[in-house]
C-alpha cells in the first residue's frame, strides 16, 4: 500500500499548479514564475520579431529575381536558379539554427547574433545597389535577346559582393526562423494545447503581415524609389525587429541548452548495432530506462517536468540498444540507452516521410516567387494610367485574404470543428497538412491555363492580357499555405521532446529548402530533356522570353507530381502513429472517459506495482 501512496502522491504533485516552474528559466537564469513569465504578454515580443524580419526578408526574397535580371544581368533561367537557392540556404541552415539552439546558445542568444548577422547582409546589399562602381553598366535585359546591347553579366568582385550579401542574409535568417517560432512556444507549457494552437495562428498572422507589408508597401519602394533604398528600409525593419525581441527579455521563459543532441542519437544507432545478434524481449518492462509501471508512466506522462517517453512498437530492432548484457555492470553509454532515447530516435526516423511529402508542396511556392513574378512582368500591369503594380506585388493578393481568413480560422472554424473531432485545435495538424497539399495542386492547374491563355495571346493576336489573370493561382496557394504551414509546424513542435523543440521546429524550414533546390534541379533537367527532344532544340524553359518558353508545359509537370505527392501523403499519414507521451491533453470534451480511464487506472496501480518489483 505504501507504493499505491506514493503513486497516487506522485500523480498529485503532476497535477498541481506550481507557481515556480522548474523547466525554464528567466533571463539570470532563475526558475520562472508563471504568473511574472511567459504566456502571451512574452510572445508578442517574439511575434514582434517575426512581422519585422519576415517584412524584411521577403522584400528581398520575392523581387530578388527582379534585381538580379535587371541590375545584375544574369539569364533568367540563372537568375531563378540564384533566388532558389538562396531561398533554399535560408531554410537549409534553419536546422544549423535549430542545433546550435537546442545545444549550446539558447533559443534567445541564438535569434540575437544572427539577427545582426542578417542586419549586416542587408546593409552590404543596399551599399551594393547604391554605389554604381558595384554593379555592371546598365542597359535593358528584355530588349538585348541579340546581345546588341552588350549587357554584361555581373562577375569578379561585383558578383562576390552579391553572393557575400545574399548569404549574410541567408545565414542569419536561417538560424533565426525555427526559434522564433519554438521561443514563442516555449512561452507556453505543453499542457496549454489550446493556447499553443492559437499562438501558431497568430504567429501565422504576423506571417502574412510581414509579408503583405513586404509585398506592397517595400515592393513599391523598390520599384519607384531604386532598389538601395529598399533595401535599405529591409535593414531598417530587421532593426526594430531586434528591438522588439530585446524588449522582451525580462519575461521570457527560456529553455536551457542540453549538449549536443546528435550524441544521444548517435548513441542509440551505435548500441543498435553493436547488439544487433540479440533478441528483442517480449516483456518490454525489462529494457533499459522503462517505467516501473503502465499506471506510474502514465502518471509522468502529463507532468510537465517529465522527459520521459513510454515505449512504442515501432522500429522494435532500435530496442536492442535498451538491453542489458551486463548484469550489475555499468554499460558505456555507447553499448546501452534508456527507452526515452530509443524512442526519441524514433519519432525522428517516424516524422522523416511526413517532412518528404511537404518538399514538392514548397517546389511550387518556388515557381510563384520566380517564373510567376515573370509572368507578371510580361502582362499588362496598369491599373490606370498613373498607377502601376509591381510583378512582385502580386505575392501579395493572397495574404491580403489571408489577414482575414486566419483570425476567422481561429474564432469561426476552430469551435465549430472543435464540437464535431472534439480536439482542442478543431482538426488535427496532420489533417491540416493534407487538406493543403490537395488544394496546393489546383494552384498550379489555375497557373498553367493562364499561361496557356497569356501566351496564345500574345503569339497570336499580339494581345496582353491584364495582371489580375494570374491573380487565382497566388490566391489557392495562399489558402493552401495557412492549412500547410501552419499544421506543419504545430506536428513538429508537438512531436518534440524536451531540448529538441527548435531542431525539429528548423525540419519545418528545411522543408522549404529542399523544395526550393527540388524547383532548380527540375528547371534544369526539364532544360535538358526537353532541348534535346524539341525540333528547334530550346528548352521549356530555356530563353528569356517566356512567349518563345513552354512554362504552361512546366506548370502542368508541377501540377501531376504534386497529385502524386498528396495521395503519397495520405498513405504515411495513416502509417504514423502518435507516441502516448507526447499525445495532446485531454481536453474537457475527453473528461467524462478520463475520469473512467482514472478510477480503472487507481484500482490497478498495486498489482502493476507488485508485478514489476517481482
Amino acid at each position: 500500500m505504501d507504493s499505491v501512496e506514493k503513486t497516487r502522491e506522485l500523480k498529485r504533485d503532476s497535477m498541481l499548479s506550481l507557481d515556480v516552474d522548474e523547466t525554464a528559466v528567466d533571463w539570470r537564469g532563475r526558475p520562472c514564475k508563471a504568473n511574472k513569465h511567459g504566456g502571451m504578454t512574452a510572445a508578442v515580443f517574439v511575434l514582434g520579431l517575426q512581422a519585422f524580419e519576415m517584412t524584411a526578408i521577403a522584400a528581398v526574397g520575392n523581387n530578388l529575381i527582379t534585381y538580379v535580371f535587371n541590375e545584375m544581368h544574369f539569364p533568367l533561367s540563372k537568375s531563378a536558379n540564384i533566388v532558389t537557392n538562396f531561398i533554399g540556404t535560408v531554410f537549409l541552415l534553419s536546422l544549423f539554427g535549430g542545433f546550435l539552439s537546442d545545444s549550446y546558445l539558447g533559443s534567445f542568444w541564438t535569434m540575437l547574433i544572427f539577427g545582426f548577422v542578417e542586419l549586416s547582409g542587408f546593409i552590404l546589399l543596399s551599399v551594393q545597389a547604391h554605389l554604381p562602381q558595384l554593379r555592371p553598366s546598365p542597359c535593358n535585359m528584355l530588349t538585348d535577346t541579340d546581345g546588341t546591347q552588350n549587357c554584361q553579366e555581373a562577375k569578379g568582385y561585383k558578383a562576390l559582393i552579391l553572393y557575400l550579401a545574399l548569404y549574410l542574409v541567408a545565414l542569419g535568417s536561417g538560424c533565426l526562423k525555427p526559434n522564433i517560432i519554438s521561443h514563442g512556444a516555449d512561452q507556453f507549457k505543453k499542457q496549454e494545447s489550446k493556447k499553443l494552437s492559437t499562438y501558431f495562428n497568430v504567429a501565422y498572422f504576423a506571417f502574412c503581415m510581414g509579408q503583405l507589408i513586404a509585398l506592397t508597401l517595400l515592393v513599391w519602394v523598390q520599384t519607384h524609389s531604386g532598389m538601395d533604398i529598399g533595401f535599405g528600409v529591409s535593414a531598417a525593419a530587421m532593426a526594430v525587429g531586434l528591438i522588439s525581441l530585446i524588449f522582451g527579455i525580462f519575461v521570457y521563459r527560456n529553455k536551457s541548452p542540453r549538449g549536443s543532441i546528435f550524441t544521444p542519437i548517435a548513441q542509440v544507432f551505435v548500441a543498435a548495432i553493436t547488439k544487433r545478434k540479440q533478441i528483442c524481449p517480449s516483456n518490454t518492462y525489462i529494457l533499459h530506462g522503462s517505467q516501473t509501471n503502465i499506471a506510474t508512466n502514465r502518471v509522468l506522462a502529463t507532468s510537465p517536468n517529465n522527459r520521459n517517453l513510454l515505449h512504442t512498437e515501432k522500429f522494435r530492432f532500435l530496442d536492442k540498444a535498451c538491453i542489458k548484457v551486463q548484469d550489475g555492470a555499468n554499460e558505456s553509454p555507447w553499448k546501452l540507452c534508456t527507452v526515452t532515447q530509443v524512442e526519441q530516435v524514433k519519432i525522428i526516423m517516424s516524422v522523416v516521410p511526413i517532412f518528404a511529402c511537404t518538399i514538392i508542396f514548397n517546389t511550387i511556392l518556388a515557381q510563384l516567387q520566380t517564373f510567376s513574378v515573370q509572368q507578371g512582368s510580361a502582362m499588362d500591369n496598369k491599373i490606370t494610367n498613373r498607377f502601376q503594380i509591381p510583378p512582385a506585388s502580386l505575392q501579395a493578393i493572397p495574404y491580403i485574404l489571408l489577414i482575414f481568413v486566419v483570425p476567422l480560422y481561429e474564432i469561426v472554424f476552430v469551435p465549430v470543428a472543435s464540437k464535431f473531432t472534439k480536439k482542442d485545435s478543431g482538426i488535427s495538424p496532420l489533417q491540416r497538412v493534407g487538406v493543403g497539399l490537395f488544394v496546393a495542386t489546383f494552384s498550379m492547374v489555375a497557373a498553367a491555363l493562364i499561361e496557356k491563355k497569356r501566351r496564345t495571346a500574345a503569339l497570336n493576336s499580339n494581345q496582353i492580357l491584364s495582371i489580375f489573370w494570374i491573380a487565382p493561382q497566388f490566391l489557392i496557394f495562399g489558402l493552401s499555405e495557412m492549412f500547410t504551414a501552419v499544421g506543419l509546424i504545430e506536428f513538429f513542435y508537438k512531436q518534440s521532446l524536451e531540448g529538441m523543440q527548435s531542431f525539429l521546429t528548423a525540419m519545418t524550414y528545411c522543408s522549404y529548402s529542399f523544395g526550393f533546390y527540388l524547383s532548380s534541379l527540375l528547371v534544369s533537367l526539364v532544360n535538358k530533356i526537353t532541348s534535346r527532344t524539341s525540333s528547334s532544340a530550346h528548352g521549356w524553359l530555356s530563353d528569356n522570353d517566356l512567349n518563345k518558353d513552354r512554362l504552361d508545359l512546366f506548370y502542368w509537370l508541377l501540377a501531376a507530381l504534386s497529385l502524386i505527392n498528396f495521395f503519397n501523403y495520405l498513405f504515411w499519414s495513416r502509417w504514423y502513429s502518435y507516441n502516448p507521451s507526447l499525445s495532446p491533453t485531454t481536453t474537457p470534451h475527453e473528461s467524462h472517459g478520463e475520469d473512467l480511464e482514472n478510477q480503472s487506472l487507481n484500482n490497478n496501480i498495486s498489482k502493476h506495482i507488485l508485478r514489476a518489483d517481482n
